[in-house]
């Protein structure tokens, strides 16, 4: 097949241009002339938006798609599933949220470096946030910096651990969780995963912008007692982090010690009864980070 042949098999059309290039009557005409007036109507017609000059980009010709009946459409966000049997229970990321230590929230984290009414084919989104925003699972290179250069990452954290029958507990509101608070709790033995609702989550420190370090959390001798005398793998806890201020580093260390305790932060227990669930949480595969934020739901 010819070249003429072959672009005649694609379009009938161009092939007539191309005769009427060919015949002796007509001045000669470019081939790359031809092209540009074949194509032009279908750029003006097709072609939702001009490449802007922050966003460089080689597509130029989009489907002319009728999109009438989606345009008046609204997204649904939803807390519960399948009738309240599902629960998600990670919060929402934006940049109100709460950040460590920050005075004005999250901030913006999101940015759109290719859109598409800027010309680029489709919208991708680049996310930039400390791994233990919001949500979160800690690893134990967290605090131990042995464990951080001995490579025990989020995608070193065992998903059973992270995934199974779960108890639900309200803690006592009037302080941290000690050894006597933990006493009091009566955590039966064999439990292996536990969620903690404190003070915390009376208060809404998640719901707020600015970090309040007088959140409730585990004191050292707190998280002591719960190592030596439970069965408890899985830590939950409903602000950013699972150890009180004042005692967070040594807090941290002990339940990272022995590498078999996994500690989540940031969970929305809000409006949540008390009880046994099937709790699902799923970090990132980050390689290296010692922190990921999560998707974490319970199941009736």
């Amino acid at each position: 097949m010819n070249e003429i042949s072959l672009i005649y098999h694609h379009s009938p059309l161009l092939t007539d241009l191309l005769q009427l290039e060919l015949h002796p009557k007509f001045p000669t005409v470019p081939m790359y002339t031809l092209l540009t007036i074949l194509l032009l109507p279908t750029l003006i017609t097709c072609s939702s938006s001009t490449a802007g000059e922050a966003y460089p980009s080689p597509y130029t010709i989009y489907p002319c798609d009728d999109l009438d009946d989606v345009v008046n459409v609204s997204p649904i966000r939803k807390e519960v599933y399948d009738n309240g049997r599902i629960i998600d229970i990670s919060h929402r990321f934006h940049p109100d949220m709460p950040s460590w230590l920050s005075s004005d929230g999250l901030g913006q984290f999101l940015r759109l470096p290719a859109s598409m009414k800027n010309g680029s084919r489709s919208n991708v989104s680049e996310m930039k946030l400390v791994t233990h925003t919001g949500t979160h699972v800690d690893a134990p290179g967290h605090m131990i910096d042995e464990y951080f250069d001995a490579g025990f990452d989020v995608d070193t954290l065992d998903l059973h651990v992270l995934n199974g029958p779960a108890l639900l507990v309200d803690v006592p509101r009037d302080n941290n969780i000690t050894a006597e608070v933990m006493k009091s709790l009566n955590i039966p033995k064999g439990v292996m995963r536990v969620l903690f609702r404190t003070l915390n989550t009376d208060r809404r420190l998640m719901w707020q912008k600015q970090f309040d370090s007088s959140y409730v959390g585990f004191l050292k001798d707190g998280a002591q007692w719960l190592k030596d005398n439970t069965d408890i793998k899985l830590v939950g806890i409903d602000y950013l982090s699972v150890a009180a201020f004042v005692d967070s580093v040594a807090t941290h260390r002990v339940f990272f010690k022995s590498r078999e305790i996994i500690l989540v932060e940031g969970l929305k227990l809000d409006d949540v009864a008390a009880g046994v669930y099937n709790v699902h949480c799923l970090p990132l595969r980050l390689l290296g980070a010692e922190g990921s934020p999560i998707r974490c739901i319970l199941i009736k």
